[in-house]
């Protein structure tokens, strides 16, 4: 039988929306001529080692990386490793693009579109952090299943990363941080490495505030910050 990075990806229905606002002339020009060089190949197997142009040291993952203002700060401070970004909404891969040609970055891959059909396509043990702030909580009772943290999710995540990798998980929506909890401690996989409040009330270090963050606080809501290690 082959490997997952050699199965045909089956495609997992997306909800939610894909593009707002028309974008503007050179953000258009950006997402016609810059996405493409940036976007993953997902047509075969994924090799961290030859993505970028140049050697990186470690590979992570941003799933669903919203306006990227945690992923270009987080390239640009550390252009050693290479990081890639999986968004299905236009709009912020537009954005991100604008400070990618702005900054001269080299070191981020994209993928307009789920993050779990790249995640398919890479080695095993390749990735050393993976990222999810801020996911779409769907807090309808009926709509739960559509959250991107399940039981399926963290095996297909698990598989893609090494032994003591961090999983972190950021939400303003206390529901589903007790949601993701349950399950990772369902899973055989991931350990809660919380031993403290601080641990999960105060960023990391080096945190860069995402606009939507910044709206959620200024609601009142108080966001979490969830550390997983791959075990």
């Amino acid at each position: 039988m082959p490997d997952d990075a050699e199965r045909p990806i089956a495609p997992r229905r997306l909800f939610g929306r894909s593009k707002g606002k028309a974008l503007r002339k050179h953000q258009t020009e950006l997402v016609s001529d810059l996405l493409p060089e940036l976007s993953l190949d997902l047509s075969g197997p994924l090799d961290p080692a030859t993505l970028f142009a140049e050697p990186m040291r470690e590979t992570r993952l941003e799933i669903g990386f919203g306006g990227g203002e945690h992923l270009i700060e987080a390239a640009d401070k550390e252009p050693d490793v290479g990081f890639i970004g999986c968004e299905p909404f236009v709009n912020g891969v537009a954005r991100l693009l604008s400070q990618i040609e702005k900054r001269g970055l080299k070191n981020i891959k994209l993928h307009r579109g789920d993050a779990i059909e790249a995640v398919d396509r890479l080695p095993d043990a390749s990735l050393s952090r993976v990222y999810l702030f801020y996911p779409d909580p769907w807090p309808k009772r009926r709509q739960r299943k559509r959250r991107f943290v399940s039981e399926d999710a963290l095996g297909r995540l698990a598989r893609v990363m090494k032994k003591s990798a961090e999983l972190r998980f950021a939400t303003d929506i206390d529901d589903y941080a007790a949601w993701t909890l349950a399950r990772v401690n369902e899973s055989p996989d991931f350990q809660w490495t919380a031993q403290a409040p601080a641990d999960w009330l105060v960023p990391w270090q080096g945190w860069t505030r995402t606009k939507y963050e910044g709206k959620a606080i200024a609601a009142g809501r108080k966001p979490v910050y969830l550390s997983f290690m791959r075990g």
